[in-house]
């Protein structure tokens, strides 16, 4: 594929009261001083030519191509190339590659599998590409000071960051997780690991999570003493790379049927949604030129965004425990990066969103009926956009669901639903055979900012 040099990008904040940024600095502050999300300037289309060469593509040279169109006129096409070749054409020893496959359900219902990276969970792609990117601008500044990455998870996010910055040279990770909320899976992905990985158990939900990171970013007294950013979606370098697998996911589905099955057919992108930073990275593709015809944000009974779309009023509340936890936030922080990208437009937004809404027993017989009927196993979450797709395609639509997380991860939850077992793959046989090691917290911001002057670089 040829690359035409893009523009550099700047970044500025969805509040508006903060200094344009360049790539570098919205990748290491991850939140803007005013508290506002960067979000860039523009971002260039795709050209004819580039498109048509993506069936032909692997995964990692699908994410080159993306990657330069955004990022390349800040990091050169050579060094560029390295991180996503490091980041993405790397076979596992025990899931293998490439990290993400295409498989079919139905005649009209394909599953976009997200789970064959290191952590079997989508956030692999984002994790891994950031690590690098991040290390990429620290070798360049020549930093002496620790930089300490911030993140908080309501499931696979602590996972596949803490894995994906596992061993980075000048780099320290504290994920912060919801006491008793995650998966005992999940949690041992993330607190085994030692080294540069430290796991803080927080008394409360995963929204106090989140707020206890972004009231660090906005402590003068810490920023003054510590390098902070984030590796939440609050991050451009971890949401944007989410493009890279809706892009696949198309030439995959090109690749797959015939010119003539395609022909007049209309792609439809079904997306468990949560903090919706994935929600919000196919429709930065989309305006890249993803040929996507609308997508659909499948919630559990957090639907606080499917509440906004019916209605046109966004009102956050209080979580809610379910077996879709990675989809527990009541107040999503990529709800700003929507607005800003259709003009705080209820009827734009409505326009390329539709919403779904499902309860833990709705998910349940999902899963159950989805097993038996077809002998495709879901997890709780893409339980969630499988079921979105069944209920609301279209005449003439083609529909592709995420599925982001080894159906293994939930175990215990999945094998009381469908009454067999489920095989956990070597990868994770690994994680939980790991002592697990934590520092309990409660969700007091004064707490967190004390273990962190006391303890960080």
């Amino acid at each position: 594929m040829k690359y035409t040099p893009p523009s550099r990008l700047k970044f500025y904040s969805t509040n508006g009261n903060a200094p344009a940024a360049s790539l570098e600095e919205a990748v290491v502050r991850g939140l803007a001083p005013d508290r506002g999300l960067y979000v860039p300037e523009s971002i260039a289309r795709l050209t004819p030519e580039t498109l048509a060469d993506l069936p032909h593509a692997a995964f990692h040279e699908i994410a080159a191509a993306v990657a330069f169109n955004v990022f390349g006129g800040d990091i050169p096409v050579r060094e560029l190339a390295q991180l996503v070749k490091e980041a993405y054409d790397c076979p596992d020893p025990f899931t293998g590659s490439p990290m993400v496959a295409l498989k079919p359900v139905t005649d009209r219902i394909y599953a976009l599998e997200l789970f064959h990276g290191p952590t079997l969970a989508f956030k692999d792609v984002g994790a891994r590409f950031m690590a690098r990117l991040l290390g990429y601008f620290i070798r360049k500044q020549g930093r002496g000071e620790c930089v300490n990455v911030l993140v908080a998870t309501s499931g696979d996010t602590g996972s596949a960051v803490a894995n994906g910055f596992l061993g980075v040279e000048g780099i320290r990770v504290h994920v912060l997780y919801p006491k008793g909320k995650v998966s005992e899976i999940q949690e041992k992905q993330f607190t085994t690991l030692g080294q540069n990985i430290v796991a803080l158990e927080i008394d409360g939900t995963f929204d106090d999570c989140q707020a206890l990171v972004k009231e660090a970013f906005m402590d003068e007294a810490l920023n003054r003493r510590l390098q902070l950013t984030s590796a939440n979606s609050i991050n451009v370098a971890r949401f944007l790379p989410q493009m890279f697998y809706y892009f696949d996911a198309w030439a995959r589905l090109t690749d797959a049927l015939p010119a003539a099955d395609l022909r007049g057919q209309q792609v439809v992108f079904s997306v468990p949604s949560g903090n919706l930073g994935n929600l919000t990275a196919g429709l930065y593709a989309k305006g890249m030129g993803l040929p996507a015809t609308r997508f659909i944000a499948a919630n559990n009974r957090n639907d606080v965004f499917f509440q906004y779309l019916r209605t046109g009023i966004y009102a956050p509340r209080p979580s809610e425990a379910t077996i879709a936890n990675a989809m527990d936030v009541g107040d999503p922080s990529n709800f700003a990066r929507i607005l800003d990208l259709y003009d705080n437009s209820h009827e734009k937004i409505c326009g390329d969103i539709s919403g779904a809404t499902f309860t833990d027993a709705q998910i349940a017989e999902t899963i159950r009926s989805t097993w038996q009927q077809h002998h495709y196993l879901l997890d709780p979450h893409g339980a969630c956009a499988y079921q979105a797709l069944v209920d609301g395609m279209r005449p003439g639509e083609t529909g592709i669901f995420l599925a982001t997380a080894h159906p293994a991860k939930f175990k215990e939850t999945v094998e009381q639903i469908i009454g067999a077992p489920v095989a956990i793959p070597d990868k994770l046989r690994e994680f939980m055979a790991g002592t697990r090691q934590c520092v309990p917290l409660s969700h007091r911001f004064d707490d967190f900012k004390d273990y962190l002057l006391r303890t960080c670089c």
